[in-house]
């Protein structure tokens, strides 16, 4: 599964996988793909660059990369506190009154919440590649666009590559304009964030609007088949983030979500507005029905409403309130039922690709040959 933008990066295999653990992004890049980082986590610098020390220590000099979130227009003087207090008293009210229908505890005194979404700030971000630039990553991602423009010039000085994610053919001309070096297409049956084009259409287009820049395609793929699919549709390879949720490598910290994952079907998620404010696939829940449900509030805009749910997501995970509790996935959910380990993933992705292209062999006479 190699192209050229995988021989440019020197991996085995066109696989990039997205994933906010250090061990499986590390385990992506010595299995033969390109293991991305989230950074979105990372709201003490410290932290990153504990978790960058530990994969540089265990990637076995493979390359990778770092995803980071942050808007293509610099924001200047506005503070956590200050979009804190832009959030409605009715929103944390309506936090309050659900939390409290399904008898969610309270943080013990002093306990701080453990989820918060503050590195969708500018700042934060900024303080993240500040740490990151000075490992060697082959890879910034930006998940919400084209990254500043002061941003694309620093990667670009210090031999770093440039991806954004986009989930349209004019948002992938807008990243190309701004000199970006890959785009993701991420079809609307991808976890996280996501537009309304369905994988299928928007690779091609997506590559037809950019060409000669290498796209990725993202969203729906999860066997060797839909690798291959990717692959015929003009992409150079693909972009990888539900899959890793249920590898043993994975720290989920709460055995209720990897059970609901790996019990779920591909039906089972929805695309809501209730985590983040804007538009994310994740996995249907009491908790998305509540915040979607025409009687209530409303959601708020990113990140207002990031900061207004943060202490009660951190509540029900803390707690595994099940009917509440869910994460980020894709449709390819579906077929996540079982725990493997990341070389067993890429594995049955190899195997799979394999029979695909036969396949295809066969169909166009070339049987004998292959």
């Amino acid at each position: 599964m190699q192209t050229e933008l995988s021989k440019e990066l020197g991996v085995e295999h066109a696989i990039f996988g997205f994933t906010p653990f250090p061990a499986v992004a590390a385990a992506i890049s010595r299995a033969g793909g390109f293991g991305v980082l989230g950074a979105v986590r990372y709201t003490d610098p410290t932290d990153l660059e504990r978790d960058l020390d530990w994969i540089e220590a265990n990637v076995d000099g493979r390359p990778y990369g770092l995803d980071v979130v942050m808007p293509a227009k610099k924001v200047e003087g506005v503070s956590e506190a200050d979009v804190e207090a832009m959030i409605p008293e009715g929103h944390r009210q309506f936090v309050e009154d659900t939390l409290a229908k399904y008898g969610v505890p309270e943080l013990a005194e002093g306990e701080a919440s453990g989820w918060r979404i503050t590195g969708w700030m500018e700042q934060v971000a900024r303080g993240q590649l500040d740490v990151a630039f000075d490992y060697p990553i082959r890879l910034l991602a930006n998940a919400l666009g084209s990254p500043p423009a002061d941003v694309i010039r620093r990667a670009h000085d210090r031999g770093v590559l440039v991806a954004a994610l986009a989930g349209s053919a004019r948002h992938a001309r807008k990243h190309a304009e701004a000199g970006i070096d890959i785009v993701v297409a991420q079809g609307y049956e991808a976890g996280g964030h996501t537009g309304e084009i369905a994988s299928m259409v928007l690779t091609p287009e997506v590559v037809d609007a950019v060409g000669p820049l290498p796209v990725l395609a993202a969203g729906g793929i999860g066997s060797g088949q839909q690798v291959a699919a990717a692959l015929s549709l003009g992409a150079q390879g693909v972009w990888l983030g539900s899959v890793w949720l249920t590898v043993t490598e994975a720290d989920m910290h709460s055995p209720a979500v990897t059970r609901k994952l790996l019990a779920a079907g591909s039906g089972d998620t929805v695309r809501s507005r209730a985590l983040t404010g804007k538009p994310a696939r994740q996995l249907r829940t009491e908790w998305t029905d509540a915040w979607d449900d025409p009687d209530g509030p409303g959601t708020l805009p990113m990140p207002l409403q990031g900061l207004l749910v943060a202490d009660a997501v951190s509540r029900i995970q803390k707690y595994e309130v099940e009917p509440l509790l869910g994460t980020p996935v894709g449709q390819i959910v579906g077929r996540m039922n079982s725990e493997r380990s990341v070389r067993e993933v890429f594995d049955d992705l190899t195997r799979g690709f394999e029979r695909a292209v036969d396949r295809i062999n066969r169909i166009a006479g070339r049987g004998e040959e292959a």
